[in-house]
């Protein structure tokens, strides 16, 4: 079954997108080529189709999958390569060698500046915060995602990479194709598997693709209803390695030696809003999700919690929000609890206007975020739609969220196993954490 939408962006079929089929022909000749100087002998019409697969692991697969390349290229091996495709941290790699045009013709060069990057000096607090602003105002749906890449990513990575895919679908020419591969984690029962190429963006298991550039972009029924900006490779590398130690809240951006004094220009202004109760009502409530996550006893800051919040009332509001006693012994319950809690807290704070001090808005906005623990939320471009061979859960939800697919399984594999796509081997390299040594994977299909 093949469906194409009048507006040329979205599609539901299992076959490849035309210029990836396109660009698997040429890059079949440079495999040929290769095989043939080492000997292996085949004809052009039985080139195997070889698969590189790397794992997550943070800056050790980062490094290791660079490392890995490099020892390919030596060996005269890395031409014989048609995909290449990682999650989490190996895909920070890709993030980097794709910058390049034309990366694996002259990789010991960009190895060099790759590794003189990642030494080099860091991303400014200043500039960093000026990215999550611009994630902020700039789009319909702010998530963890954004934070973690503005915030976190820059920290590793020591720049902010603002191209997107498509800015470079047209230097791919002589390098493997790239498939970076994230989980849709509302579909985690049927088919959580979701693959972004420089050509499309979609659902390796169930077939259902839109152009990489519309990706974020608003659909109804199959068609473009509002258009959002093209998901940059920062905000991809965030998707592609978010953290759970964000949960325990020691974001740089409460750290004393990177927060911006947000009171200073308050001083000469006696009608500004009590933006120092506000920060101390958050503050709070991020000690208070502490407390409760370290099993410890968060009354006094409930306590606070509430007495400012009367503050600001000034009597003119009721608290609404839970009182009875957290149990502390059943932690299912105290999580409900303060989730429920933390978003009755950013609610009761949202009705008081901070007039200009946005930046105050935004850190109410990650409170929320955390207490629904949001991650990579985006548009479902299956919204509404009427299609059978769609399963329904996807097509009824006007969002979906999108997290590091190493989660999960902390390999690519289902994104090669697509059949149109033919691979007869894989080779898959395992960058875990693990007492022993990192090892390589061959899979002859």
């Amino acid at each position: 079954f093949f469906f194409f939408n009048f507006q040329k962006s979205l599609r539901i079929a299992h076959a490849l997108h035309t210029k990836e089929e396109e660009f698997v022909v040429k890059r079949r000749e440079i495999v040929f080529q290769s095989l043939q100087k080492h000997e292996i002998h085949c004809s052009q019409n039985k080139v195997p189709h070889i698969a590189l697969l790397s794992s997550g692991g943070g800056q050790r697969a980062m490094v290791g999958l660079l490392g890995s390349l490099v020892q390919l290229d030596k060996a005269g091996l890395l031409d014989c390569i048609l995909y290449l495709s990682g999650v989490s941290g190996s895909t920070w790699c890709m993030a980097s060698l794709y910058q390049e045009p034309d990366w694996s013709t002259k990789l010991e060069t960009v190895k060099d500046n790759i590794i003189k990057k990642l030494s080099g000096p860091g991303v400014s607090w200043g500039d960093a915060f000026a990215k999550l602003k611009k994630y902020y105002y700039g789009k319909d749906f702010f998530s963890l995602t954004d934070l973690w890449a503005a915030i976190v990513v820059t920290t590793y990575m020591k720049e902010i990479d603002e191209h997107t895919l498509t800015d470079k679908r047209s230097q791919l020419s002589k390098d493997p194709f790239p498939i970076y591969t994230v989980t849709d984690k509302c579909f985690l029962s049927a088919d959580p598997w979701f693959e972004i190429s420089p050509h499309e963006a979609g659902y390796s298991l169930t077939g259902a693709f839109v152009e990489t550039s519309s990706f974020a972009s608003q659909f109804d029924n199959g068609s473009k209803k509002k258009h959002q900006p093209e998901i940059d490779m920062l905000y991809l590398q965030g998707i592609k390695l978010c953290h759970m130690s964000l949960l325990i809240f020691p974001i740089p951006m409460y750290t004393d030696h990177r927060k911006i004094n947000m009171f200073e220009e308050m001083k000469e202004d006696p009608n500004s809003p009590p933006v120092e109760k506000w920060y101390q009502v958050l503050m709070d409530l991020v000690d208070m999700n502490l407390c409760v996550l370290n099993v410890k006893d968060p009354s006094a800051l409930d306590q606070s919690i509430r007495t400012t919040l009367n503050d600001l009332a000034a009597g003119k509001s009721q608290l609404i929000f839970p009182t009875q006693k957290l149990n502390l012994a059943d932690k299912e319950a105290a999580k409900l609890y303060m989730k429920q809690y933390t978003e009755d807290v950013c609610n009761y704070l949202s009705q008081f206007s901070l007039g200009p001090f946005g930046r105050l808005n935004l850190r109410l906005c990650i409170c929320k975020c955390m207490a629904l623990w949001i991650w990579g939320r985006n548009y479902n471009f299956l919204h509404n739609m009427s299609d059978e061979s769609v399963p329904s859960a996807l097509l009824q939800s006007e969002t979906r969220d999108f997290e590091d697919a190493g989660l999960l399984l902390n390999s690519p594999y289902f994104s090669v196993l697509r059949k149109e796509r033919d691979i007869d081997l894989i080779i898959s390299l395992d960058f875990s954490e693990v007492k022993d040594t990192d090892h390589l994977e061959i899979i002859v299909h």
